[in-house]
């Protein structure tokens, strides 16, 4: 969905990312991107990091995120900023929807 000006959610077929979890690339182009993941119950999003700078926000659901060692449970409603390097990961408490807007993209999810 490179450079598209309008993407259609119906139009963008899932990707299993983890075990859980499906992940649609939405709208993006080299300096941003939209993503949304979609968990069910007990799916982790294993600790990692990245060069990337990420806002997470909760769509639905409830999540326990750790975010440079410091957890905390979030719900629909709640953002976190994760800037580059930064390791970071969750678990989900109950299935929900979190969109993560990256900056750059991420080459690696095209």
């Amino acid at each position: 969905m490179k450079d598209k000006r309008w993407v259609f959610h119906s139009e963008i077929e899932p990707f299993k990312a983890t075990e859980g979890v499906e992940r649609r690339v939405l709208a993006y182009n080299d300096g941003l991107m939209c993503v949304e993941n979609k968990f069910e119950e007990g799916a982790v999003g294993s600790l990692h990091s990245h060069p990337h700078t990420q806002i997470t926000y909760v769509i639905s659901g409830e999540f326990e995120f750790e975010i440079e060692g410091v957890k905390k449970v979030v719900q629909a409603g709640d953002s976190m900023l994760k800037t580059d390097a930064v390791i970071h990961g969750c678990v989900c408490l109950k299935a929900g929807i979190l969109l993560d807007i990256f900056t750059p993209m991420r080459a690696d999810f095209i």
